[in-house]
């Protein structure tokens, strides 16, 4: 069950049922909260590898978890130690997302970010070109490591939705030769590349365990720049021409106890 690279990971949003919660007694409470607690501890011993959890803007949900780990049933355990606990009958599911971390095909390789660069102006083996290509090798190794296996920022906000390419006539994607798809996603990249220090971007692949191709998780230090980075994409043609979204779910990173705090879950 553990990939040859990267890392399972699982986006869930839970809402609290308020009934419920009212006929449970205040002993329970304080019991369900403990346990909530406990569970939801990224430091915890049978926490998965990585656990960060939020308070989520709007009616979809009340709280969401993001959790990623080498074994799937160490990230479900979390979920069914919630429902077995005391609150969980209180806790209804309301939307999740199943997928891997992955490196993907579009991005260039040393050799391929060397070409682009004699393509975009540099003279082939210059000082100036050979200085680039040699950050770029360094650069390499610690990137795809992100992708693989990414610490979660700590910064205050973050937003998830899943995304298709198009397979209409006409704008089929995966119809497109690789070269042109891979410019377009080069051309993409550069305008991400613009909120750097603002914005952390992970994409996790959702093809053959969900129901949409891919999830895209975007941290950011100002809720504004998850406006102005999803508004800047939608210009570039790989999204205007043949990008399809899912749900966006927006949280404001939390614990656990501001997640109950906030939620006026009775307190301990």
């Amino acid at each position: 069950m553990t990939p040859t690279e990267g890392w399972h990971c699982l986006h869930v949003y839970y809402r609290f049922d308020r009934r419920v919660l009212a006929s449970l007694g205040s002993d329970r409470l304080t019991r369900g909260r403990s346990r909530f607690l406990e569970v939801l501890d990224p430091a915890g011993d049978e926490a998965p590898a990585r656990l960060q959890t939020g308070i989520v803007a709007g009616h979809k949900a009340d709280f969401g978890i993001m959790m990623m780990d080498p074994d799937p049933l160490k990230i479900d355990a979390v979920l069914q130690r919630l429902a077995a606990s005391e609150l969980g009958l209180a806790l209804t599911p309301s939307y999740s997302f199943v997928s891997l971390s992955e490196i993907s095909e579009y991005v260039p390789t040393i050799e391929q970010y060397a070409a682009r660069l004699v393509t975009e102006g540099d003279v082939s083996g210059s000082p100036v070109h050979q200085a680039k290509v040699k950050a770029y090798e360094q650069r390499l190794p610690i990137m795809n490591r992100q992708r693989l296996t990414p610490e979660f920022p700590e910064w205050p906000t973050m937003c998830f939705y899943p995304m298709n390419k198009k397979r209409k006539v006409g704008e089929n994607w995966f119809l497109l030769p690789f070269s042109e798809r891979n410019k377009m996603m080069a051309e993409h990249a550069r305008s991400g590349m613009q909120f750097m220090g603002k914005v952390s971007q992970l994409i996790t692949v959702g093809v053959g365990v969900e129901d949409w191709e891919w999830g895209v998780t975007l941290w950011a230090r100002n809720p504004e720049f998850l406006t102005e980075i999803v508004y800047r994409m939608r210009f570039d043609e790989a999204s205007a021409r043949f990008a399809e979204f899912g749900p966006f779910y927006t949280w404001f990173t939390a614990s656990a106890t501001a997640i109950l705090d906030h939620c006026r879950i009775a307190p301990l």
